[in-house]
């Protein structure tokens, strides 16, 4: 008899765990690591998609801030947790692309470490000067930053950010060599161009258009092919005839390597919606980003983007010896 009662308790068991293996993915709240501290871009962006997405998910996204390493220790952590769907990372241009390249021991392979899951969106990158400047296009921008090169300075939120990043290429483009002064964070870099102590900052537009609108900086150029809705007065850099001039940071979902596709789909089909929301396209839109088209927002898409994008950036990180440790 207790052996009959003993084989019933574990059969009960197996099906207990058949039937929590069968349930609907998710079936518990899921983790939407940011690898920034709480309140920039990054963080306001991914909390804009969280809300909507668990509305559509049917179970909260809880949204985690894990920042260090240039996004990459929050990133990491995704990269090591079990493939159930239940920890994904909001990724950049940093944490995916350029960090492979800048730092000399990067924590991880962007390209072989997660599964992609969907592109949000982009943001554009402005070039931006004291207002003093004696520059009003990029044209003269250029002109005056060869001339002027041996005693100029241009900040940024920090080494191996992507607003260094994008002040890299642009020198390496118009062929210059200024000094980089980093900051801790865009708060301070914004504090000392506006008192003219830096001359100029590549800055994501989110951040940049209360100053440019309070006349404070000056714009000189948008870093894309198009120009901004957030700024659609400030032209392109390639409009102004420096080809390649594209620095932008995008932010795209991440779940670890040897996520099952029913869980990508699943989470696939909960940010497309959520960017289809006319709050969210709103929402982000205020904030300068663009969303990406829904042909673009595919992982097959994402994980050939991540490869294009680790390539592009590590031509102008190689050329200007800038690394990380």
């Amino acid at each position: 008899m207790r052996k009959r009662v003993s084989v019933m308790a574990f059969a009960m068991g197996l099906a207990a765990v058949s039937a929590a293996s069968a349930q609907p993915y998710p079936a518990k709240p899921v983790t939407m690591i940011i690898p920034f501290a709480a309140g920039g871009p990054t963080d306001v962006l991914g909390r804009v998609m969280a809300q909507r997405m668990s509305e559509i998910l049917g179970q909260q996204v809880v949204v985690e801030n894990v920042g260090g390493a240039g996004g990459m220790t929050g990133s990491k952590r995704v990269a090591d947790s079990p493939p159930d769907g239940y920890n994904f990372v909001l990724g950049t241009v940093g944490t995916h692309a350029q960090g492979q390249t800048i730092y000399k021991k990067p924590l991880y392979n962007a390209s072989t470490d997660f599964t992609p899951v969907a592109l949000i969106a982009e943001v554009p990158i402005v070039l931006i000067t004291r207002k003093d400047l004696p520059v009003s296009n990029l044209k003269e921008f250029v002109a005056y930053a060869k001339a002027n090169q041996a005693r100029m300075q241009y900040g940024s939120a920090g080494a191996g950010s992507a607003t260094h990043l994008g002040c890299v290429l642009l020198n390496y483009l118009i062929g210059v060599d200024i000094t980089h002064v980093p900051y801790r964070g865009t708060g301070p870099a914004m504090q000392d161009l506006q008192g003219g102590r830096i001359d100029y900052l590549c800055e994501i537009v989110s951040t940049a258009k209360p100053q440019i609108d309070g006349g404070t900086v000056k714009a000189i150029a948008i870093m894309t092919k198009e120009r901004s809705k957030a700024l659609p007065d400030v032209p392109t850099g390639i409009e102004q005839g420096t080809p390649g001039l594209e620095a932008y940071t995008w932010n795209a979902l991440f779940l670890p390597k040897g996520a099952p596709p029913d869980i990508v789909k699943k989470l696939n089909d909960a940010a497309v919606e959520a960017m289809k929301s006319p709050a969210v396209k709103e929402r982000l839109e205020a904030l300068g980003a663009v969303i990406v088209p829904l042909d673009h927002a595919t992982p097959d898409y994402l994980g050939q983007f991540v490869k294009s994008e680790i390539e592009k950036w590590a031509v102008p990180i190689k050329a200007s010896g800038v690394t990380v440790d």
